[in-house]
C-alpha cells in the first residue's frame, strides 16, 4: 500500500512540476500584439479626427 501511495505522490508531483500555470508568449508574439495595439490606437485617433472635422464643417 505504501508503494502505491508513493507512486501516486511522485506522479502528482511530476505532473505539477511539468505543467505551466500560464501561457508564455514569445518575443515575436509580444511585438505583434504591441503593433496591433498601436494600429488600433491610430485608427481610433483617425476616426476621432474625422468626427471632429465633420462637426466643424457642420
Amino acid at each position: 500500500m505504501k508503494k502505491l501511495a508513493y507512486t501516486f505522490l511522485v506522479l502528482m508531483t511530476a505532473g505539477t512540476i511539468f505543467t505551466s500555470c500560464r501561457d508564455q508568449k514569445t518575443a515575436g508574439e509580444k511585438i505583434e500584439d504591441g503593433v496591433e495595439e498601436v494600429g488600433d490606437g491610430v485608427e481610433d485617433a483617425a476616426e476621432d479626427v474625422a468626427d471632429e472635422v465633420e462637426d466643424a464643417v457642420d
